[in-house]
């Protein structure tokens, strides 16, 4: 099969799996337990993707850093309370295997703390497939090009071989600021105007879609 990239950098919360309204809602009430005006969905779905801190620096850019820790702990008394419980999107758990059979680098760059990732890994029953994943963490959040061009290096591919695929701004300008391609899903926290701004080879309206775009062009 002739591929056009050998790389596929997948973010997770959006893309992979469905839990946008859970963190949006997990925001808000983390915000409200704090005895703070309580942003709007669209307000709080803006902000995924991006590191804990770096997502409160945004959301929140009052708040003393000091008190960081203390909404860090709200939000994951909501969002822990329910992530066992959130679903993988139609089509993920076959086109994850078999993009790995093809094989593609198939990887992970991702908002997400190490521990939150490796729980949905585990959770999901798709970690023996992702060759490499990196985390907010690890290394600068996004749309800092780190966690790309980490990936890039330990899978020795270049950056005209690689694709980021995610559902927010904030992939698609990491892509940009590491010089590789993009994909945006329309399913996940952005819409797919604001997506359409970064230049992306295709903006996907369900994952299948996406898989499909997959099959035929990466």
């Amino acid at each position: 099969m002739n591929k056009n990239f050998d790389l596929l950098i997948f973010d997770w919360d959006g893309t992979l799996m469905d839990s946008t309204a859970a963190i949006a809602n997990s925001i808000i009430a983390a915000c409200v337990d704090m005895g703070l005006p309580a942003p709007s969905f669209a307000q709080a779905s803006h902000i995924i993707g991006l590191g804990l801190d770096e997502a409160i620096a945004t959301l929140l850019p009052d708040m003393p850093v000091a008190d960081y820790a203390a909404f860090t702990a709200r939000y994951r008394h909501h969002f822990l309370g329910q992530d066992h419980l959130l679903p993988l999107f139609d089509g993920v758990a076959q086109a994850i295997p078999t993009l790995h059979a093809q094989g593609y680098w198939v990887t992970v760059a991702t908002g997400k703390s190490r521990r939150g990732l490796d729980r949905a890994l585990a959770q999901s029953q798709l970690g023996a497939y992702f060759h490499a994943t990196r985390c907010a963490d690890e290394l600068n959040s996004k749309p800092h090009p780190a966690m790309i061009l980490d990936i890039m290096d330990y899978c020795v591919v270049q950056p005209e071989r690689t694709l980021m695929i995610g559902d927010t701004s904030h992939d698609l300008l990491m892509a940009q600021n590491a010089g590789v391609a993009s994909v945006g899903v329309s399913y996940g926290a952005h819409s797919a105007v604001s997506l359409q701004a970064y230049s992306p080879l295709y903006v996907a309206d369900s994952f299948n879609d996406l898989a499909q775009w997959l099959s035929e062009h990466a």
